[in-house]
């Protein structure tokens, strides 16, 4: 693929809850800009873009997968991301390097519980968007209340550029807003559209539509506003300018209207792409930190500033190893340069570089720069959120944030020799899943793994027997919980050993405090005097944080911050172990005088179910401590929101399907950690492996 012109380049992200049709909508972009010659279809399990062979088995997107595209002499890299809850850490990392985004959502549904999730997202990383109303061929579809569940549940501010020319079985198509035309299709067929005169019957509609999206760019645009209130017509022009402006500045979500699986409404989003959503040059300069000086620095989107870069994801990949997905924000380099990883303080050749297909690449042969993904072969130490800088001029972009994991399985190797094969698997999945976590479970010397849900970790386990080839026993899910301490509290640690010749002196003070739940941890020093010479004050924080992976119910500690406040040394015997003992004990001791609570994950429930079976539901989620924040209707439906423990939903799926005949679906995702009110909720964590 030729190199774009970068104020012509788009890198953004399809976003959605799971089966609003993100990923059929990312199909049909790519084929009608000639990226691919025939549509993928998820339920036939060939969309190109889920090619993991567990997506096309379950008919989800489990990973990101990148690829390029052409539209109007435009480049677009487009991201398309998961939409089950499971795998939101995907959706995370791709917000973090995106300029802009498509949010797809289901005509009938609108928001839903996960459309709340990557919104949020995107709101962190301040991401321009578009809102794409989906399926609306459905039953039940209706485009206006969907733009007010974005209005009223995201707090956003949509903007419709569009009005959908009939609905369900009817729909044919839309009304340009801007334009004020007809733009319709024929049914399920691949031609473009037809341009022409909008319908008598919704001429009236269009009109009054069309008046509020000018009033919208009013309340920010003053020069449209003029226009406005003397009754000037506004020419598409101008209107397509300040929509790109109201876009850009994230003051409003332009809306438009479609059904992707029967290809009506692409070649309308794709022009609102390139039209709405900015290019690398639209974007604030990235700031980080020079680590040599500690100074805040800025790097513009410019060929003549320094290379800086963030590695945002990374690919175990069986044939070229290891490749590391990174976007540029500034500067421009050559294949086969040489980067520092200023987060690791390690140089790296990128010998290869790819421009990703979804598992299909293309060799980069011409400069890298400002504004372009792409994925390198061979590096060795990059991890997810590394920065990649000039070696002449460091910086340390801020990383990328993940969730805790917060369910857990044992696993152990079935024979020996799979014992070295089931580590190295691991580690190389827990290399590019940055929330899945790897520990062991000192009293059984069981393996443990982490994940966000009881999907994640059934992938996980379905990747280590497919395609490591690792035979293991695999226990039940598990909750991953935590410990907090209730109160402030001070403790020591000595750690002495004299047995003859040099012997062993670390002495270790702290104060410890309870942080809000969800703060994490905080590891601080406050030594004054020399009480712990400086050369010995790492080791003692490293015994701090060891001494915080089990607290006094044998669980992680967070919401905790732990102060090194004092301390003593031998001239002879102190050492670097001493003092991380020391300190480790010093933790331990603080966590006996606070004591503390055990904490369980909490999960947002949403479940929807025909209204004679919403009495079950209430019931049944009140059986397992749920918390109702309140129930609504919606299309024949009633939604049922709740706050559940973790520790009570599973197997949920079939105690839902039994109750309702099959006819109740839910959808959950980690909410926070709070105090458990189960009696025996720390009690037989941990199962043996089957």
């Amino acid at each position: 693929m030729t190199k774009t012109d970068t104020t012509r380049t788009r890198n953004i992200g399809i976003i959605a809850h799971i089966d609003a049709g993100k990923t059929t909508t990312t199909e049909r972009i790519l084929f009608f800009c000639g990226r691919i010659h025939r549509v993928g279809e998820v339920h036939e399990g060939n969309a190109q873009m889920d090619w993991m062979a567990q997506e096309r088995e379950r008919g989800i997107t489990i990973v990101a997968a990148a690829t390029s595209a052409s539209w109007n002499d435009h480049q677009i890299n487009i991201i398309d991301t998961p939409g089950h809850v499971d795998f939101t850490a995907e959706v995370e990392r791709s917000l973090r390097v995106l300029d802009g985004g498509v949010v797809v959502f289901d005509a009938v549904n609108g928001v839903e519980p996960q459309s709340e999730t990557v919104w949020r997202q995107a709101d962190r990383y301040s991401v321009p968007r578009v809102a794409f109303i989906n399926k609306m061929d459905r039953r039940g579809a209706d485009f206006a209340a969907s733009v007010e569940s974005v209005r009223e549940r995201l707090g956003a501010n949509p903007v419709p550029i569009q009005i959908p020319i009939g609905a369900e079985d009817d729909f044919r198509g839309i009304v340009d807003l801007v334009e004020m035309q007809a733009v319709t299709w024929p049914d399920n067929e691949l031609s473009p559209p037809e341009r022409g005169e909008i319908p008598e019957e919704i001429l009236a509609l269009a009109t009054e539509a069309r008046e509020m999206m000018v009033e919208s760019l009013a309340e920010i645009d003053d020069d449209i506003a003029e226009k406005f209130l003397e009754g000037e017509e506004i020419p598409k022009e101008e209107l397509k300018a300040s929509l790109r402006r109201l876009t850009v500045s994230v003051q409003g979500v332009p809306v438009l209207a479609g059904t992707a699986l029967r290809n009506k409404g692409i070649e309308p989003l794709l022009d609102a792409i390139t039209d709405f959503l900015p290019s690398p040059l639209d974007m604030p300069p990235i700031e980080g930190v020079n680590p040599d000086t500690g100074d805040e620095e800025k790097r513009h989107p410019a060929e003549d500033e320094p290379f800086s870069a963030i590695a945002f994801k990374i690919v175990a990949d069986p044939h070229a190893g290891k490749l590391a997905y990174f976007r540029v924000y500034s500067g421009s380099i050559e294949p086969g340069a040489t980067v520092l990883n200023t987060t690791a303080n390690k140089r790296e050749r990128l010998t290869r570089v790819l421009r990703m297909h979804a598992d299909e690449r293309e060799e980069v042969k011409d400069s890298i720069s400002f504004g372009d993904i792409l994925a390198a072969v061979g590096v060795r130490t990059a991890n997810t959120g590394d920065t990649l800088s000039d070696p002449e001029h460091p910086l340390v972009l801020e990383s990328i944030a993940f969730p805790e994991p917060v369910v857990t399985i044992a696993i152990e190797p079935k024979s020996r020799a799979d014992q070295d094969k089931i580590i190295d698997a691991l580690r190389r999945l827990s290399e590019e899943d940055p929330t899945f976590r790897i520990s062991g479970n000192k009293e059984t010397g069981q393996t443990l793994i982490a994940g966000m849900g009881e999907l994640h970790l059934e992938v996980i386990v379905d990747r280590l027997l497919r395609e490591y080839r690792v035979e293991a026993n695999i226990g039940r899910p598990q909750v991953s919980y935590r410990e907090r301490p209730r109160k402030e509290s001070s403790g020591r640690g000595r750690f002495v050993r004299q047995s003859g010749g040099r012997g062993q002196f670390g002495d270790v003070s702290v104060d410890l405090e309870p942080l809000p739940i969800g703060a994490g941890v905080e590891v601080e020093r406050r030594i004054v005097g020399g009480s712990i010479p400086i050369q010995f004050i790492p080791a003692a924080e490293r015994g701090v944080k060891r001494g915080l992976e089990s607290g006094p119910h044998g669980l992680e500690v967070t919401d905790v911050k732990v102060t090194v406040v004092d301390g003593s040394f031998h001239e002879v015997d102190s050492s670097e172990i001493a003092f991380e003992i020391a300190g480790s004990m010093a933790v331990e001791d603080a966590l006996k005088r606070s004591r503390t609570d055990v904490m369980e994950p909490m999960m947002t429930v949403q479940v929807v179910v025909p209204e004679e079976y919403v009495g079950d539901v209430l019931a049944g989620l009140a059986a397992k401590r749920g918390n109702i924040h309140g129930t609504d209707l919606r299309v024949g439906s009633h939604i049922v929101d709740a706050e559940v423990p973790l520790a009570t939903m599973f197997g949920y799926a079939n105690e839902l399907r039994s109750a309702t005949q099959g006819r109740g679906t839910f959808s959950m995702e980690f909410s926070h950690y709070a105090v458990s009110r189960s009696v025996d909720a720390a009690d037989g964590i941990l199962e043996p492996v089957s």
